[in-house]
């Protein structure tokens, strides 16, 4: 499997970059239209889920994410 990266954006979306492939709750893949970066909402208000569509500054959403490590898979 391709390494893709995953930027949590201050107050916004969640930008992922590589070979994407996304797909609904279904399986059913979603047309990227040839894109290798998207945007995703994490802001819940976007009128185009799961893309964001900058709804994050109209509602005033607020989240500054910093790194921290999951504990050991047990």
């Amino acid at each position: 499997m391709a390494k893709c990266e995953i930027k949590c954006a201050p107050n916004g979306p969640l930008i992922v970059r590589g070979d994407l492939e996304l797909k609904d709750a279904a399986g059913n893949p979603f047309g990227l239209g040839g894109r290798s970066q998207v945007a995703l909402c994490r802001c819940g208000a976007s009128e185009n889920k799961p893309f964001c569509d900058g709804a994050h500054k109209r509602v005033g959403f607020d989240s500054t994410v910093t790194c921290s490590d999951l504990p050991p898979i047990s």
